[in-house]
């Protein structure tokens, strides 16, 4: 069966990072340990789950102003300077320096292998992957990522919609669809991947800065959107008084409103985001450019690395 499978490439890159020892270098001393470890995951995820169509997904803003505009702690402990210290004003994500030039290299390794990027401009690629996935009406699709957050975009219609969570290694990756994710959270599986990110409006995420309803953490919110339907009906039963609904957690949705409007706009993924795509989603039969591939194989010494995936796409030769 084809299948899109759609990498979130920086939570990858960086679990690469943390999982391999930065003494793994190129020939002339270049720490390569996310490259290779970025490179061996595709091939290995290319290998078990053999997908037609392959794209790595960018963030090209990490803490877009759409969503720090309304809540400006989103991210705020990530940043590595002074508000606009990064390039254009943006501000510069905390990253091993180490890893940053590492990037570059994966981002040439995947241009001369022939494997599809996307961004979006003032986007995550969360919303990359929202689009993506949102957007999809052939076949299946299948997401790769360590973040959670992305457990919103499981679905069964039109397609199906999975995501395959490698937070602790691939070793131990956990296959997600709606029945997945509603049994794990005690969620409605009818509307999984929605209700998934209405609980964590409600419970916060200290990770992403998201503050929560004081007193709502994952229980409760999957037990009040159980009884109320949705977001909106539990607000709702707030705004009238609802005698269901316990007074400690009236008054804490009350003076949350503001919050959880902001929320909305910031934990939702994207589905109509402006795409830049640099090559295709189908998979590679031979590289774009093999000659710099080898080049770059033997500069960073990671030839191994590029047999490996050449043979996981089916290059002969």
């Amino acid at each position: 069966m084809s299948t899109l499978m759609l990498l979130d490439g920086a939570s990858l890159w960086f679990r690469s990072f943390y999982a391999i020892p930065d003494k793994v270098t190129a020939p002339d001393g270049r720490p390569v340990n996310a490259v290779r470890g970025f490179l061996d995951t595709v091939a290995a995820l290319v290998t078990t789950h053999r997908p037609s169509r392959l794209v790595v997904c960018l963030d090209l803003d990490w803490r877009p102003a759409f969503r720090t505009d309304l809540i400006p702690s989103y991210k705020a402990h990530r940043v590595a300077g002074p508000a606009g210290d990064g390039p254009a004003g943006l501000d510069a994500e905390e990253v091993p320096a180490a890893l940053t030039p590492q990037v570059d290299m994966i981002l040439d390794a995947l241009r001369y292998a022939g494997i599809g990027t996307a961004g979006a401009p003032g986007c995550e690629a969360d919303d990359v992957i929202g689009t993506l996935a949102g957007h999809e009406a052939v076949d299946p699709v299948l997401v790769i990522s360590g973040d959670r957050d992305l457990l919103q975009v499981v679905a069964d219609d039109p397609v199906e919609v999975r995501v395959l969570y490698v937070g602790q290694g691939l070793a131990k990756a956990q296959l997600m669809g709606p029945a997945q994710v509603a049994q794990r959270y005690g969620l409605n599986p009818q509307r999984a991947g929605t209700e998934y990110a209405e609980m964590a409006m409600l419970r916060g995420d200290p990770s992403d800065g998201l503050p929560g309803v004081p007193g709502i953490g994952e229980k409760t919110a999957a037990k009040l959107l159980g009884e109320f339907g949705d977001l909106d009906k539990l607000e709702a039963a707030a705004i009238t008084g609802a005698p269901a609904l316990k007074p400690r957690a009236r008054t804490a949705l009350l003076e949350s409103a503001d919050y959880l409007s902001a929320a909305r706009t910031v934990v939702f993924v994207k589905a109509d985001a402006e795409l830049i795509e640099d090559g295709s989603d189908l998979l590679p039969r031979s590289p774009a450019d093999a000659s710099a591939l080898a080049q770059l194989g033997d500069e960073l010494g990671i030839e191994s690395v590029l047999a490996r995936l050449g043979t996981a796409l089916g290059w002969t030769g």
